[in-house]
């Protein structure tokens, strides 16, 4: 896989590693992902007939790993307006996580998950803004093969 050619590139190579890596970790290590997302960890043994738990984590896990590979095909073919869909969707994630720690539905420590998702909105936001403002920077389509400018890409 190339390296990603914009900032706003960049902003998303890392949310896909990340998503991905987590998303391998919580399907291997379920237990290493609750503890890290401030959630008690209960034994098998002692958990209630009916819990789900480790059903909802290995769920969770596989879309997180689809997610990043997701955002590494969009990084790959320089998806720009993938880029700017997530901006918006992701201050939503941010909204609703944040609330879910309000209202004390989620341990005080997830809050962690929704700033991640606020301040990877606002960091891809940047790097478009910084994108459209470099005139030193063409994209090649991988489809076309036609160059163009960063503006223009993704349309």
């Amino acid at each position: 896989m190339k390296l990603p050619r914009s900032a706003a590139g960049w902003t998303i190579a890392v949310f896909g590693v990340l998503a991905l890596v987590l998303g391998l970790v919580g399907l291997i290590r379920p237990e290493a992902l609750l503890r890290l997302l401030g959630f008690e960890v209960i034994d098998a043994a002692d958990r209630a007939s009916g819990d789900y738990t480790r059903t909802y984590i290995a769920a969770s896990s596989m879309a997180a790993v689809n997610m990043g590979v997701y955002y590494l095909v969009a990084v790959h073919t320089e998806w720009r307006a993938f880029f700017r869909f997530t901006v918006f969707f992701r201050l939503v994630t941010f909204s609703v996580f944040t609330t879910l720690v309000l209202t004390d539905s989620a341990p005080g420590k997830f809050f962690g998950v929704a700033a991640w998702e606020g301040l990877g909105a606002v960091a891809t936001g940047v790097g478009l803004w910084i994108d459209s403002r470099r005139s030193d920077v063409a994209l090649t389509s991988p489809a076309t093969g036609v160059v163009r400018s960063p503006t223009d890409a993704g349309r």
